[in-house]
């Protein structure tokens, strides 16, 4: 297919919502030949390197306007070029930087307004979590920064977990969005994409020295012959130098690129990724994109082997009015490896747009108020009838003995499994949280005092708030949860979740946060019979 035939289809796929496959051929000069993943060429060196070139910002370009932007209590970090339509991208992450869209995305300037930026957080923003980083404040920062930039709506590109930014953000404020793209984005949908292919491409002996190197650089952090700050920056050079490149990437970046990598692309503060990945689980996606009347384009590479092929069907089909683009020659991201191909497709889909209508959005609004009345969980506003009070009160009491010395061993239920796993932590016995917390027996090894001391403070925090009682013969890998609320707030904190196995409740894990355990159900109880039947 040549490049006017792609543009071509393109159009005719806009207003169809076709899904259509960009394989970049047509006449071309020769190029000299790039080293692929395909290749399979294994790169092992068994010295680390600790000096890290000190290669310039690509962001340093004169044509760039730079400018630092309040947003009430931090400031962002935000670049701007080019004229016309605005399109602001949304790293991903959580906690990478606006620093690798360049130098591509200079070719989107020559059609729109082109704004880059760094996350709170992240990059050279600032590092402020205000009340805690968190989805929702990611997304008031951006309505914000809209805003504070004069834009009354703007194209919105979400590339990986800026993906699912970008799709919480046009559920808040669809009024603000003209346009949605998700590029390779992160999907938001619980339980419907399993597995990766990250580690495919990666042999052996590159996997042990990546596993290797981390361990190295710890020792040297320890024994203070480098500065922990920077162990991230040596940690992801070492590692990509040694094949950890293959797990995104399509061609094998240039030594130059690895040291912008880890000097510049992944800059976050110091518990920013777990904290956002963390509250990314609190929502799930499904459903939420019907009726959606943002017009909307999903990017995917054929070779994004973040995930399975199945993902960018999946997203599709949660996004009913989108279309999608497939690029044959690519990995994560395909506006690196597929330019000629990839902003084409860009500015051809942002020429189309046009306005939305602010009847289809107050429509959208309502539909999206169901959808977040069917996320909550029914149980929890049943009343608590009697049997259920009694068995929390009797919790009480036996949880009120822990304090006075009184050890506690039953999984005969899941409330009495969770009291179980509160006695293990509160007297700081391994070998006890082992035997009841079935995903943790393989990795308590490097438990410390110190975790076990932030665990049990953090248990002891929570109460229950509601315990549904268990069915009387539950069949292997029942899934059950115990809800939780904070000792001086009403509303639900967290569920533990626990798991039947030949007549005992083992406790599986934490949601973490508020977040609907059920979606989840599924690939609970998957991984716990994988578990057990190995046993």
């Amino acid at each position: 297919m040549r490049r006017t035939s792609i543009l071509k289809t393109l159009a005719e796929a806009l207003g169809l919502g076709l899904v259509l496959i960009v394989a970049g051929c047509g006449s071309k000069a020769p190029v000299e030949k790039r080293e692929t993943v395909f290749d399979k060429v294994a790169y092992v060196e068994k010295d680390l390197r600790l000096t890290i070139p000190d290669i310039p910002r690509l962001c340093d370009a004169p044509n760039l306007l730079k400018s630092r932007i309040d947003v009430g209590d931090c400031e962002l970090y935000v670049e701007q070029e080019g004229k016309g339509i605005p399109i602001v991208l949304l790293h991903g992450g959580p906690g990478a930087t606006h620093h690798y869209f360049h130098p591509f995305f200079s070719k989107a300037a020559k059609f729109a307004r082109v704004i880059y930026y760094d996350q709170r957080g992240c990059g050279i923003s600032d590092y402020k979590p205000g009340s805690g980083y968190t989805v929702d404040q990611a997304v008031e920062d951006l309505e914000t920064l809209k805003k504070a930039l004069g834009f009354e709506k703007w194209v919105v590109l979400g590339h990986s977990y800026g993906g699912y930014l970008a799709q919480r953000y046009a559920m808040k404020h669809p009024e603000s969005v003209m346009g949605l793209i998700l590029l390779t984005a992160a999907t938001g949908l619980v339980g419907k994409v399993e597995g990766t292919r990250q580690y495919d491409y990666i042999s052996d002996a590159e996997r042990q020295r990546m596993r290797d190197i981390g361990r190295e650089l710890n020792d040297l952090v320890k024994e203070k012959k480098i500065p922990p700050e920077k162990y991230l920056e040596l940690l992801v050079y070492n590692r990509h130098i040694n094949g950890d490149w293959k797990r995104q990437s399509y061609y094998r970046p240039s030594m130059d690129d690895l040291a912008r990598m880890a000097l510049y692309e992944w800059k976050q503060d110091s518990d920013f990724n777990s904290r956002m990945s963390q509250d990314m689980a609190q929502v799930n996606l499904e459903g939420a994109f019907a009726g959606c009347p943002i017009p909307t384009l999903i990017m995917e590479s054929k070779w994004d082997l973040t995930w399975t092929p199945d993902k960018p069907e999946v997203l599709h089909q949660n996004h009913p009015g989108s279309q999608m683009i497939v690029f044959e020659k690519s990995g994560h991201s395909p506006f690196a490896d597929e330019p000629d191909e990839f902003f084409p497709a860009l500015s051809t889909f942002m020429k189309s747009l046009t306005a939305v209508s602010p009847a289809a959005i107050v429509d959208w609004k309502a539909s999206l108020e169901k959808w977040q009345k069917d996320q909550e969980d029914p149980f929890l506003v049943t009343p608590i009838e009697e049997s259920e009070a009694k068995t929390i009160a009797e919790f009480q009491r036996l949880r009120a003995g822990l304090e006075r010395g009184r050890r506690f061993s039953d999984a005969s239920t899941p409330l009495k499994s969770f009291l179980t796993y509160l006695s293990a932590l509160h007297f700081r016995d391994l070998e006890a949280i082992k035997r009841i917390h079935a995903s943790l027996a393989s990795r308590t090894g490097q438990w410390t005092d110190k975790h076990l001391e932030a665990w049990d403070k953090w248990m002891s925090s929570l109460d229950v708030l509601r315990a549904p009682i268990p069915p009387e013969h539950p069949e292997p890998g029942q899934v059950w949860p115990v809800y939780l609320k904070e000792a001086s707030a009403p509303g639900l904190a967290d569920t533990n979740v626990f798991v039947f196995w030949n007549g005992e409740w083992f406790r599986w894990g934490n949601q973490g946060g508020p977040a609907d355990w059920r979606p989840w159900a599924p690939r609970f109880k998957k991984d716990f019979l994988e578990l057990m039947n190995k046993k």
